[in-house]
């Protein structure tokens, strides 16, 4: 309220309203402030993300059905063609889209719409940037292949897989940045339904693109990337179909506008230095997120070369194929959780609500240790049956059915840990969940690993999965600790300076400067908009 000391003649009005009218999140828990509350609201955002990344997992069981029609040589090739664009590309793009997850989640919280505008379009443009010298690589790969000893055949068929996969790097890079877009904003339902779509397209379009112009891998390679433009195209239809005013979902406003407590505000144009630290920040997250999305999952691929000089390497690596396979399966229910944790963690820090915050990261990593509870139960039933649904060689069964139990043991890690990730991803600290993984997977796993699987204990492909198990348990440990000695409040502050909300002490009016300081007890904010 005004301090004027003629209040009769004064003309103040307050900007805002005290600070517990926060923007009104879709997400948001809507009876009350409990732990029941807030996993209904994490389950709405998870649910579809569930969906849609299993709607990806068949469409990716086609493609490699379609692989394996065509042949040994094609299924080899196309299999090494993914492990290497993996390992050089789709990580990368990955890892550096998420770095927007911060910004987006914690500005929507605050009702900084125009951040998320912005925050789309340099990661879009970070993205493609990277995807020049990736595309180089992917150029250069059949000679890297047969340079390290790789059959000349298998290396022919990969690099022509690849060659047809170049325009895949263009299409994530819009794909990757918009799918957080929308999350950030709680909407996640449209990306299932785009999931479907593309699904649907995609077996007729491989039946064209394989038998009937006869492509062969190359039809597969070019039938994986029109799925993902299917995909995309689904999803800006929604976007500028269904949202009402272009990018913002919700009605929200202008690109150039901000939403406070459901009105819009213009945004004046960001200054030059401005959008020189805004670029700054979303570099570093982004950077940050590569490395941790990038660590985790090279380890896999790791794991891979080495089964290639096990006791029986083909049997190894074959039977390394399935349960990789398998782990991908069971990692989409955590990686949504971890989505879904990471958006609400955001908004609730974005709009200055610290202690809501803290309950949303504490339910996530129950109901991550819940998933690994099940995970393990799952892996440790099916042992006997699951791979062959996959193969019927008596050597890779008995490798698969062994170490699915250890498997399932390092769910119980993954799950918690991955909803750890999330919380740390939400609250922007990226880094210090790339330091965890690094610590985790290299320090521990990756030592223990060659100690069970070769010398000293000779435990062969066992061994290999025994270092996994390790590497999960103190990622976790490590995780759970990060998220324990989160300072709540701290992190509100960081959230306010990552959305430029900057509080002012003086009003702008002539003859009241005085009259218009704010004092802390009557909540009443004046914001100015940096960007």
């Amino acid at each position: 309220m005004c301090q004027c000391s003629e209040p009769t003649q004064c003309h103040h009005e307050p900007l805002l309203p005290p600070t517990k009218a926060c923007p009104a999140l879709g997400d948001r828990p809507r009876r009350g402030c409990s732990a029941a509350a807030e996993a209904a609201s994490i389950l709405r955002l998870a649910a579809p993300m569930v969906g849609a990344g299993m709607l990806m997992y068949a469409r990716s069981l086609v493609s490699m059905l379609f692989l394996g029609r065509l042949g040994r040589l094609p299924l080899a090739g196309g299999s090494l063609a993914l492990g290497f664009a993996n390992i050089t590309g789709y990580s990368v793009l990955s890892g550096l889209a998420a770095g927007m997850d911060p910004v987006c989640g914690q500005a929507f919280g605050a009702g900084r719409t125009s951040v998320l505008a912005a925050a789309l379009r340099r990661t879009v443009s970070l993205l493609l940037a990277a995807s020049a010298p990736i595309a180089l690589l992917w150029l250069a790969m059949r000679a890297a292949l047969v340079a390290a000893g790789q059959d000349p055949d298998i290396a022919a068929a990969a690099y022509e897989f690849i060659l047809w996969s170049l325009p895949d790097l263009a299409v994530q890079s819009f794909l990757h940045p918009l799918r957080v877009f929308l999350r950030a904003q709680s909407v996640t339902l449209p990306l299932t339904y785009a999931a479907a779509g593309a699904l649907l397209l995609h077996v007729p379009i491989n039946c064209l693109l394989v038998h009937t112009l006869r492509l062969g891998i190359r039809g597969v390679a070019l039938g994986a990337v029109l799925a993902n433009l299917n995909f995309l195209l689904f999803l800006l239809a929604y976007v500028y179909l269904f949202s009402g005013s272009g990018l913002m979902p919700h009605g929200a406003a202008n690109a150039d506008d901000d939403v406070i407590n459901g009105k819009a505000t213009a945004t004046p144009p960001p200054e030059a230095e401005d959008v020189a630290v805004e670029w700054r920040r979303l570099v570093r997250l982004s950077v940050q997120s590569c490395m941790s999305v990038c660590l985790e999952w090279w380890w896999y691929e790791i794991m891979v070369l080495l089964c290639g000089v096990l006791a029986d390497p083909k049997a190894a690596v074959a039977a390394m194929g399935i349960l990789i396979q398998t782990t991908s399966l069971l990692y989409i229910f955590p990686h949504s959780l971890s989505c879904a944790v990471s958006t609400r963690v955001g908004h609730e820090l974005g709009a200055g609500r610290p202690e809501r915050a803290r309950l949303a990261a504490r339910v996530g990593i129950c109901g991550g240790a819940a998933l690994g509870v099940v995970a393990c139960a799952v892996a440790a039933s099916v042992r006997g049956v699951w791979a062959r649904a996959f193969t019927a060689d008596a050597a890779i069964l008995r490798l698969a059915s062994a170490a699915l139990p250890i498997l399932g043991a390092a769910e119980l890690g993954n799950c918690p840990q991955t909803a750890g990730c999330g919380v740390l991803r939400g609250s922007a600290r990226p880094g210090e969940a790339a330091r965890i993984n690094a610590a985790a997977f290299y320090g521990v796993g990756m030592p223990a690993a060659l100690a069970l699987a070769f010398r000293p204990a000779r435990l062969d492909f066992a061994g290999m999965w025994a270092g996994m198990l390790a590497a999960q348990l103190v990622c976790a440990a490590l995780m759970l600790r990060a998220v324990r000695r989160t300072d709540w409040d701290v992190q509100a502050d960081r959230a306010r300076d990552l959305t430029a909300v900057k509080v002012v002490v003086a009003d702008v009016r002539g003859g009241h400067a005085e009259a218009a300081k704010v004092k802390a007890d009557n909540g009443v904010l004046v914001v100015t908009v940096l960007t």
